[in-house]
């Protein structure tokens, strides 16, 4: 089984959600947590809501929509930790709008903070990792990310892209002692329908019904440590909703027949 003791563990999307159960968690196994998102305020939040832990987090602005600064920002980890054993990238946004009314900016937008934000601090962490001769590269995915879904196409594609960039970093570097994984969440109790995107931009809002009788955010972050623990190639959080995958996979007919019958929200 895996510690974490002073192991540098590095969480985007840290200020909410399962990204914020997962500092609370790595600190308590004794990580030594970089907590990353746009949300510096709610980072603090966080941070303080440690307590007595508190010191072994910190706090670094990252916006996904704009990765050129990230090189500049992992060496600047380095330069104060020495290392960074755990990359989990878990900032992102969602969607609710149909395809026709989504304006191409907007899926512009959506594979830019999903797909190139996480594939650029991961590509910039990388070199790190392979020197070090050891590391762990985690993205978070999402069911939807393995099949389409009514009112989230952009969500949808740039969570199946990360699926083919994530396998193919682990099969080139698991030489080099570097492991890569992908998380897919189902149902969790998070902030991630309300702030989904419509079709101008602003965000939806409210929390979907289906997603409100999800899971905890904590004990998403514990199956996620778990599967870390156990090296884990796919990490599936969430309940029942999961069926969906294996439905998908094996009973492709009865898949489409099923879900375009569901109310998507």
């Amino acid at each position: 089984m895996k510690g974490f003791v002073e192991k540098v563990v590095w969480i985007t999307g840290a200020s909410s959600g399962i990204g914020e159960a997962l500092v609370y968690e790595f600190v308590k196994l004794g990580a030594i947590v970089i907590a990353s998102s746009n949300q510096e305020e709610e980072l603090k939040r966080v941070r303080d809501n440690c307590g007595e832990l508190a010191q072994q987090v910190y706090t670094v602005y990252i916006n996904l929509a704009e990765s050129d600064d990230f090189p500049v920002i992992v060496e600047e980890q380095v330069s104060k930790f020495g290392r960074i054993d755990y990359l989990v990238n878990l900032g992102g946004v969602s969607q609710r709008a149909t395809i026709e009314e989504t304006p191409i900016w907007l899926d512009r937008k959506i594979m830019e903070i999903n797909y190139f934000g996480t594939i650029a601090l991961s590509k910039a962490v990388l070199p790190v990792m392979i020197r070090q001769k050891e590391g762990h590269i985690l993205a978070t995915s999402s069911i939807s990310g393995r099949f389409g879904f009514p009112l989230r196409s952009a969500y949808s594609a740039s969570k199946q892209a990360l699926h083919g960039f994530f396998e193919t970093l682990h099969l080139e570097n698991s030489r080099n002692g570097v492991k890569a994984s992908v998380i897919i969440p189902g149902r969790v109790q998070t902030n991630i329908s309300r702030n989904a995107l419509t079709s101008t931009g602003d965000s939806h809002g409210k929390m979907d019904p289906g997603q409100a009788k999800g899971i905890s955010p904590r004990r998403a972050a514990l199956k996620i440590i778990k599967g870390i623990r156990h090296n884990k190639r796919e990490i599936l959080v969430g309940s029942t909703e999961l069926i969906m995958l294996y439905i998908r996979r094996y009973f492709p007919s009865i898949f489409f027949n099923f879900a375009g019958k569901i109310k998507p929200e």
